[in-house]
């Protein structure tokens, strides 16, 4: 048995992204931040759907049309297949954990 909120370390220089479960259909990554965001240039413009819960901590996520969504612990967004967004905020004081799953 695994859980999402053990091991978490006290410092983070770098987003940590953890492959779960990858299937044809379906991955599932756990991803930890404490203070990163995406790069100043550049958007997330993925393939596949994106379904992600925060679990601890907290996060925004910005989009290119700039619609904003803060995310506290238990708070969840679907973002669908080529909708450019990235990560604008993170906690710099807790560990943010991310739980995302990509689908079709």
């Amino acid at each position: 048995m695994n859980n999402l909120l053990t091991s978490l370390p006290d410092h983070i220089d770098h987003e940590q992204v953890e492959e779960l479960l990858s299937q044809p259909n379906v991955k599932i990554e756990r991803i930890l931040s404490k203070g990163q965001t995406s790069p100043e240039t550049g958007w997330y413009d993925q393939e596949e759907n994106e379904w992600v819960v925060v679990l601890q901590g907290a996060g925004e996520i910005t989009f290119e049309d700039g619609d904003k969504v803060r995310l506290q612990p238990g708070d969840y967004i679907n973002i669908p297949a080529h909708r450019r967004h990235k990560v604008s905020w993170t906690d710099p004081e807790n560990v943010t954990v991310w739980l995302a799953v990509f689908y079709p």
